[in-house]
């Protein structure tokens, strides 16, 4: 099994390094610090196994899934982030993760979730399967974040950061006049119209930036 692991961070990946190594056999690693050095690997190398982190300095982790489930449809995605599992997972299962997975969940659960997504099967927790079914019986919204597209979602993220408009197209990769116009729009469907606002809604349904 080929696995590709993407985390800008060098002890999380020397971490998971040595996990994958014991619970898993026949397998070899290949690492990347960057989403660019990422898509370098995904267009020159079939992976049977995607490791992702969902932030990075820059570039788009939303944006590689993506591409690398149009470039090898069979390869299989497992979100591993420390970004709360409860306000992200559900946005990457939508955008074709296979998995996502909480970077503070025990050896013994990320060999579950390689073992479930390998079985052509979606992996998320219970705790996310909960309140799933909460928000169906209740009709309720299970998040208002989940309103704002993908890139809607990144450029929130960043504004609610400090960034400015420039900042956020360079670590993008977008002019500053899109990244207005996606700010518009999140504004606009959030109903919010400043900045302090969208703070405030992101203290009330992501806890962990």
């Amino acid at each position: 099994m080929k696995i590709l692991l993407v985390d800008d961070h060098f002890v999380v990946r020397q971490g998971v390094f040595i996990i994958l190594n014991k619970i898993l056999s026949n397998i070899s690693i290949f690492q990347a610090e960057t989403i660019s050095k990422a898509f370098n690997y995904i267009n020159n190398e079939f992976f049977d196994l995607l490791i992702l982190d969902v932030h990075f300095p820059k570039g788009s982790s939303l944006e590689l899934l993506g591409y690398t489930k149009i470039k090898t449809p069979k390869t299989k995605v497992l979100i591993f982030s420390g970004l709360n599992e409860n306000k992200f997972a559900l946005r990457y299962i939508h955008a074709g993760a296979d998995g996502y997975l909480n970077k503070l969940s025990s050896e013994e659960e990320l060999h579950t979730a390689i073992r479930t997504i390998i079985k052509n099967k979606k992996y998320i927790s219970s705790s996310i399967r909960d309140q799933i079914t909460d928000s169906i019986l209740n009709k309720t919204p299970f998040n208002k974040l989940d309103a704002l597209s993908d890139r809607e979602m990144e450029v929130a993220r960043l504004l609610v950061k400090g960034e400015g408009n420039i900042e956020i197209a360079d670590c993008l990769n977008l002019s500053p006049t899109t990244v207005s116009t996606y700010k518009y729009r999140l504004f606009e469907k959030l109903q919010v119209n400043n900045i302090a606002s969208l703070i405030s809604m992101f203290n009330t349904y992501e806890k962990s930036l």
